[in-house]
């Protein structure tokens, strides 16, 4: 069994050096470790620290990409070496290496295709208290939607297997933390979660550059996050509030009519038809979200398919991407 650590970089040939020291060249269960850095358009040396500390394998973006991007850049090329199991981490040892046989543990068990590592959110110092709230709610919205258990949502700390790794897909350029636990619970994706350990903090959040910056990408997730996996609840439950207050106030208007009053109420008519027809065109756009999500199934089952034969063919003479 082979096992591929994969570390997505941006500018961090200062941090990096740290990481891999901590990473392990040995795993139990695996007869081959191996690391792969996804360079996302680095200009700071990355790729040589990363060559001269020993990884196996880089793939590189000549421009920023995103992390989502990385991310899944990662997982490809890691499917292509021929990983059987995949570890994604952080560049800037956040996350404690010596937990990798924890989270490996329920994969290897049997037990789960997909593991998330739990930070300790409420103990980690460098975290604000907006930042703490606002994970907890993403968690919650992501426990929501996916129908899973997973309590640190945000962490980048996972592992998967080769198979759960060929059926993601990431619509969100910000990160893909979130995304990925939603498609697991829906495609009926084991996925769990272990408590991990953190490091003291390298440097300052890359994707928290302020709160009011991470408060509005957050929002926008989430809102997001309910339109593309909730469509049909989600525009159902406006346009059903739209019909409901129109007719609240088209009732409004028809008692003051039948009691001689309504010439005085015209306002009220107006806003009710206004409310009556946004209500009735949300509730036809449900149906076609509903149906654009059905389309959206089947593309991702058949880019799937494409993947696990373009993979069988591939993985044992790809050359490495640098």
């Amino acid at each position: 069994m082979k096992l591929i650590i994969q570390i997505p970089c941006f500018n961090e040939a200062e941090a990096l050096p740290v990481t891999l020291k901590e990473l392990p060249r040995e795993v139990a269960g695996f007869d081959r470790v191996e690391w792969l850095v996804i360079n996302d358009g680095s200009s700071d040396g990355t790729v040589e620290v990363a060559l001269a500390n020993g990884v196996h394998h880089i793939v590189s973006f000549t421009s920023n990409q995103g992390l989502a991007r990385a991310f899944l850049a990662g997982l490809d090329s890691c499917i292509k070496l021929g990983a059987d199991v995949i570890i994604n981490t952080d560049a800037d040892n956040q996350y404690m290496a010596v937990d990798i046989p924890a989270l490996l543990a329920p994969i290897l068990a049997g037990r789960a295709d997909v593991v998330i590592g739990a930070r300790p959110i409420n103990g980690i110092e460098s975290f604000s208290l907006v930042k703490k709230m606002l994970q907890k709610i993403g968690s919650s919205v992501v426990r929501f939607v996916s129908k899973t258990d997973i309590p640190d949502a945000p962490s980048g700390f996972r592992a998967m297997t080769r198979e759960a790794a060929m059926r993601f897909n990431v619509f969100n350029d910000y990160t893909y933390t979130l995304e990925t636990i939603i498609q697991a619970g829906q495609k009926n994706i084991t996925t769990v979660s272990v408590p991990v350990r953190v490091n003291n903090t390298l440097r300052p959040s890359r994707l928290v550059k302020s709160n009011s910056a991470y408060i509005r990408k957050s929002f926008v997730t989430i809102v997001r996050i309910f339109v593309v996996y909730k469509a049909f609840r989600f525009f159902m439950s406006v346009g059903l509030t739209a019909l409901l207050l129109g007719l609240l106030g088209g009732s409004r208007y028809l008692y003051y009519y039948v009691t001689g009053d309504g010439a005085g109420h015209i306002q009220s008519l107006i806003l009710s038809s206004i409310l009556l027809g946004v209500g009735f065109q949300t509730v036809l756009t449900a149906f076609l979200a509903d149906l654009l999500a059905v389309n959206r199934r089947l593309m991702e089952d058949v880019q799937y398919r494409v993947k696990k034969l373009e993979f069988s063919v591939t993985e044992n003479h790809s050359p490495d991407t640098q």
